[in-house]
């Protein structure tokens, strides 16, 4: 493909390249992150290449994010991965940068950056990551490490397989990244893992969930559901699959009480599109998996009532 050809012309023109991906980070963000920056690395070992982006909470065991000053933006490339929009990007110092390569798999409703390589078909940009490796596979180098996170942050946006984004593609990807040295059963043991909280927060998730009769659900965790079992809003993406496994239910939101008094709206389903819900409150993302935001209780109603209609209207 052209534009993978101008990203990779563009890279080796740089001496420094900062390598950026979302807010709240995932598998996805994180894999596709940390895999690239180990290609390049591998690849340039006389390059100065970096991963900027603060705490990735709980997913340390993935990688660490890199800590610079301003001052090495001066002339650098800027590359994100896996972030739709520019108030997504993990890290202000992007806007530094002197060039600005977009790497992602969501809808491209916010264009921006320089170059924009945009697939909405794929899996997650980690597969996206390793396409741009295997294209140019005689220039790129790739590593046991890098495979390991690519692998990680298909894992996580497919959801192991079970989202309809899991194409033959996908699997054959996958099925590459298997035959470098990781231990990918320990890796996958590691993803699925939850701490007692937040298997307890899961039984009262299952409780007190509100079902239609439709199928669209809902769960409200206020602020004082949330200090009772001891958990932050960065712990409750372990939620977010719950409500799906339950049978009947066919498209849901969680809605997180945040510090600032507003609620963080997590959007899935199994059929109806819901990323329109999410553009019209603040948010965005997939067709069957998006984020929004809710400013108080009327707007988290007025989000739910909107689950029900597209619910109504699909089945």
């Amino acid at each position: 493909m052209q534009i993978t050809k101008d990203i990779l012309e563009k890279i080796k023109t740089y001496q420094t390249i900062m390598i950026h991906r979302h807010q709240s980070p995932d598998p996805d963000a994180l894999g596709s992150q940390g895999g690239l920056a180990t290609i390049l690395r591998a690849t340039f070992p006389e390059k100065n290449i970096y991963c900027i982006g603060g705490p990735v909470n709980d997913l340390d065991y993935l990688i660490t994010m890199d800590s610079v000053s301003d001052d090495l933006y001066q002339n650098a490339l800027v590359i994100t991965t896996d972030t739709a929009n520019a108030p997504r990007i993990s890290g202000d110092q992007y806007n530094l940068g002197k060039e600005l390569i977009k790497i992602d798999h969501h809808p491209n409703d916010e264009p921006y950056g320089d170059l924009a390589w945009v697939n909405t078909k794929a899996s997650s940009t980690s597969e996206m990551i390793y396409d741009f490796y295997h294209e140019h596979q005689t220039e790129l180098q790739m590593t046991d490490e890098a495979a390991r996170l690519l692998y990680a942050g298909i894992v996580g946006d497919t959801g192991r397989f079970l989202y309809p984004a899991t194409t033959s593609h996908t699997l054959w990807v996958a099925s590459n990244l298997l035959t470098y040295n990781f231990d990918a059963a320990s890796l996958n043991r590691t993803m699925d893992e939850i701490s007692l909280k937040v298997a307890r927060m899961t039984g009262y998730v299952t409780e007190n969930l509100v079902i239609d009769e439709n199928g669209a659900a809902m769960i409200l965790l206020t602020q004082e559901i949330l200090d009772e079992f001891d958990m932050v809003d960065s712990e409750t993406p372990a939620l977010i699959s719950v409500p799906g496994k339950i049978q009947g239910v066919r498209a849901w939101g969680i809605f997180v009480a945040q510090p600032e008094g507003f609620y963080r709206v997590r959007l899935r389903s199994k059929g109806p599109v819901i990323n329109e819900i999410a553009k019209r409150h603040n948010g965005g993302g997939h067709v069957l998996a998006s984020g929004a935001n809710a400013k108080d209780l009327a707007e988290v109603e007025e989000i739910y009532q909107e689950i029900q209609a597209v619910v109504r209207e699909f089945y």
